[in-house]
């Protein structure tokens, strides 16, 4: 019987995660609110130590373009590269800018060694499948003297969402992500110092579940690896789900979603 190789089981969990972003280009801006307050959080590390010469910047994993529009105030050009065509073309449209769009890998960028001033990746190498990968591609391509930076979360985001789940069924509906010391592993793998790491707790309130679930939807972020559970799965499951989320409610501020955001910010 033919079995699948893991670069075939790669491609194609890779078609999915594309095709899932694809399908939420339309509704993302809608519900990033949290993605742009890490972004932001994310070039402010940044900009300190950006490099004088600052003629091509790097916008990896750049979903709809916000930041993409964002680093134009701070260099000459600017390329946007997202693994999902539909994404690229929402960018392209909706937020049209002085620079470049590319369909690509993270894990292969089609970029020349040494060809940009500045990497920046936002809330997107969480969907490679071994982080050290990207982060060496994005060393490759940055000049000496250029800055990189990324943002990912860790384990424990989600918790709460988690663990409301299991009160309801066995199956897995989050992500699992990276511990802090993976993390560490895959930067020092990369050739950057785990130094330039820094974790911050972040929290983001909701008036009800369903309210949490459209969020999700609605930045892609509902993908599942294969094997899980992705679907409500009928209003007896969603009562019963809303009824264990209430254990977390806020009287003031509603449901909360919890992530361990981790930023790294390196010299190359």
């Amino acid at each position: 019987m033919f079995e699948p190789s893991l670069c075939d089981a790669s491609i194609v969990r890779k078609q999915a995660i594309s095709a899932a972003f694809g399908r939420a280009a339309v509704t993302y801006d809608r519900s990033a609110n949290f993605q742009r307050q890490v972004g932001h959080a994310l070039m402010d590390k940044m900009l300190p130590i950006l490099p004088l010469t600052r003629d091509f910047v790097l916008d990896l994993g750049c979903g709809t373009g916000y930041f993409s529009q964002e680093w134009e105030t701070q260099a000459k050009w600017v390329c946007s590269l997202d693994l999902s065509f539909s994404m690229l073309m929402y960018c392209r449209e909706q937020r049209p800018h002085q620079g470049g769009w590319i369909q690509g890998d993270a894990d292969a960028l089609p970029l020349q060694n040494h060809s940009i001033d500045i990497g920046f990746s936002n809330l997107a190498l969480q969907w490679c499948d071994d982080l050290s990968v990207p982060l060496q591609e994005l060393r490759r391509v940055t000049k000496v003297d250029g800055v990189v930076g990324f943002s990912t979360l860790l384990q424990g985001s989600l918790f709460e969402l988690a663990e409301a789940w299991s009160t309801v069924d066995d199956d897995n509906h989050v992500n699992e992500c990276l511990s802090l010391d993976q993390l560490k592993i895959s930067v020092t793998e990369a050739g950057f110092s785990e130094f330039g790491i820094s974790v911050v707790p972040m929290v983001v309130y909701y008036p009800t579940v369903l309210a949490i679930m459209k969020d999700l939807k609605g930045i892609g972020a509902n993908h599942l690896e294969q094997g899980r559970t992705s679907g409500l799965g009928g209003r007896q499951r969603l009562l019963a789900l809303e009824q264990a989320y209430e254990d977390y409610r806020d009287p003031i501020r509603g449901l909360p979603v919890t992530y361990q955001v981790a930023m790294g910010v390196f010299h190359v």
